[in-house]
C-alpha cells in the first residue's frame, strides 16, 4: 500500500492553503503505541515539501513507553541505530486547530519504509493488515466509537485529580447524576466548543452525554464505513477535547480509573459488516437466527482473553473493572444488555451490530479495533458458535474469566496462536517488550499505601 499519488496530495495542500491564508503553522501528528500523539510543527511554506517528500521520524517512535522513553528491548532503538523512516500525510486529515491563538492546522501522518511500503510497527498499519482480510471477503467494516472522559481541575491535590469548579455555580460536582442535563449546562461552553471544534475538523461527533461520575462525560462518534478512519477520528477527538478543555482553564483525563469508588473511562466500539451491495450482514429480526452475527460473537469470545493487553494496556486499566460500574469481566454476550462484554442493540433489524464494551479510554483505538476485528474474522471463517446469550445481570451468572492484571494479559497475548495469525508476531514482541518495561518500573516503585501500612508497623 503506497502513499497516494503526489499530484492528489498536492491538490489537497493547495486547496487548504488557498482556503486558509491565515494559517501560519501546521502540526504533523502521528499516534504512538499508547495512542499518544507526537510529531513536528512546520511553517506554512514547508507544507508542500511534506506532501512531496514526507518527513523523517525515528522508527523508535513506536517503541516509546508511556513517558516517551525508548524501550531498548523492543529492538527499535539503538539496535538499529535509532534510524529514521519516512512519514507521509494521511489524505483528508488536514484541518484547522480551533483552540490555537496563532492560526495553526494539523495533519495526520503514517510511517513508511524507505521503499514506500507501510512500516509494520505503526499501529495504523497493524489495523490495516487485519482489515485487508475483510477486504478479501468482500466485506466493509462499519465502526463507531464512544469515548468517556473526565473534566478535571488544572491544579491537583497531592498529585490526585479533582473535579473542576463549575464555571456557572463555582461549585465542584460531587454526585453521580447519570444523564443529568443540568450537569451539561454547568460546563456548556466547554462541551459546546468540543462539538463545534469537532465539526470544524470534520470529526463526526454527534452527541455528548453526562456519564456516571462527577464531571464525567461521553462523546459519541457517528459510524463510518472505514474502520481506520474511525480510529483516526477517535485519536483526533481526544486531542481536541484536551485542548478545548485547557482553553476553558480545565484539564481532562482519559485514564481508565482516575478515582477510586467512581466509574472508569471506557472506549466502546460498535461494529457491523456490509456486503458488496452495502447490506448489513448482521441485519435480522432475531439475532439468534443470524449465523454471521453468532459466528462473529463466537470468535470475539474465543479471542477476548488474548486481546486484553490491547484492550486494557496499562497497569491502571484493570482498576476499572467492577459490576457496579458496568464493566464486564467475562466474554459474555446478550441482547440489549449493558452488563455483558458484547451487547447486541435490538432497536432496529437493519441496525443490528456488536457493541464491544471491555476496552478502557486509555487504549490505542487502532490496536483495540485490530484485536476485536481479528476475533470477528476468526469467528466468521471458523464458524464458531457463541455461548448462550445472557439475560439479566451477567455478574450473577458468569464467573470472571478475563485477565485481571497487565502481566497475565501480556502472557496470554504472547502465547496466542490465533492473535499471531492476525497481528505480526514481530509487532506483538515489540508491544509486549514495551509494556513489560512499564510493568517492571511500576512494580519497583513504592506506593503511598505501602508506607502507610508498613513504615511504622513491621
Amino acid at each position: 500500500m503506497l502513499p497516494p499519488p503526489r499530484a492528489v496530495q498536492l491538490n489537497e495542500a493547495n486547496a487548504f492553503l488557498k482556503e486558509h491564508p491565515e494559517v501560519l503553522y501546521i502540526d504533523l501528528l502521528i499516534a504512538d503505541m499508547n495512542g499518544v500523539v507526537r510529531g513536528k510543527r512546520i511553517e506554512r511554506a514547508s507544507l508542500h515539501k511534506v506532501y512531496e517528500k514526507g518527513i523523517n521520524l525515528p522508527a523508535s517512535l513506536f517503541a516509546l513507553d508511556i513517558n516517551g522513553i525508548t524501550v531498548e528491548s523492543s529492538g527499535l532503538g539503538m539496535d538499529i541505530g535509532d534510524s529514521d523512516r519516512t512519514c507521509f500525510p494521511i489524505p483528508n486529515t488536514l484541518s484547522r486547530e480551533p483552540w490555537q491563538r496563532r492560526p495553526t492546522a494539523q495533519l495526520l501522518m503514517t510511517m513508511h519504509e524507505r521503499d514506500g511500503t507501510p512500516f509494520f510497527a505503526d499501529p495504523r498499519e497493524v489495523l490495516r493488515q487485519v482489515v485487508s482480510k475483510f477486504d478479501a471477503m468482500g466485506l466493509t467494516i462499519c465502526a463507531a466509537f464512544e469515548l468517556e472522559f473526565y473534566l478535571i481541575d488544572q491544579e491537583n491535590v497531592n498529585g490526585r485529580p479533582q473535579p473542576p469548579r463549575s464555571p456557572i455555580s463555582g461549585k465542584r460536582p460531587q454526585s453521580t447524576q447519570v444523564y443529568l442535563i443540568d450537569d451539561l449546562d454547568e460546563y456548556v461552553d466547554c462541551l459546546q466548543d468540543i462539538l463545534e471544534g469537532a465539526k470544524e475538523q470534520g470529526i463526526p461527533a454527534d452527541a455528548i452525554v453526562k456519564e456516571s461520575a462527577p464531571a464525567q462525560f461521553e462523546v459519541n462518534l457517528h459510524h463510518v464505513a472505514d474502520p481506520i478512519k474511525a480510529c483516526d477520528y477517535a485519536v483526533l477527538l481526544k486531542r481536541l477535547i484536551k485542548n478545548i478543555a485547557y482553553d476553558h482553564e480545565m484539564d481532562t483525563t482519559f485514564m481508565a480509573k482516575p478515582y477510586p469508588g467512581q466509574a472508569g473511562n471506557g472506549l466502546h466500539v460498535h461494529i457491523s459488516l456490509l456486503d458488496k451491495d452495502g447490506n448489513n450482514i448482521f441485519a435480522t429480526d432475531n439475532p439468534l437466527e443470524s449465523q454471521a452475527l453468532r459466528h462473529a460473537i463466537g470468535g470475539v469470545q474465543e479471542t477476548m482473553a488474548a486481546s486484553m493487553a490491547f484492550l486494557c494496556p496499562n497497569v491502571n486499566s484493570y482498576r476499572r473493572f467492577g459490576a457496579q460500574f458496568y464493566v464486564p469481566n467475562a466474554p459474555c454476550w446478550g441482547m440489549d444488555n449493558r452488563t455483558v462484554a458484547l451487547r447486541v442493540p435490538t432497536d432496529s433489524p437493519d441496525a443490528v451490530r456488536i457493541e464491544h464494551r471491555v476496552a478502557g479510554a486509555d487504549a490505542n483505538p487502532y490496536l483495540l479495533l485490530a484485536a476485536v476485528l481479528a476475533g470477528i474474522h476468526h469467528g466468521l471463517t471458523n464458524r464458531i458458535e457463541p455461548d448462550a446469550p445472557i439475560e439479566g445481570n451477567s455478574y450473577e451468572q458468569v464467573e470472571q474469566s478475563l485477565p485481571t492484571n497487565l502481566r497475565d494479559a501480556l502472557r496470554q497475548l504472547d502465547d496466542s496462536e490465533i492473535m499471531a495469525r492476525y497481528i505480526s508476531p514481530d509487532y506483538i514482541d515489540i508491544f509486549v517488550a514495551c509494556k513489560e518495561s512499564e510493568l517492571a518500573e511500576f512494580e519497583h516503585s513504592i506506593s503511598d499505601l505501602e508506607y502507610n501500612w508498613y513504615l511504622h508497623t513491621v
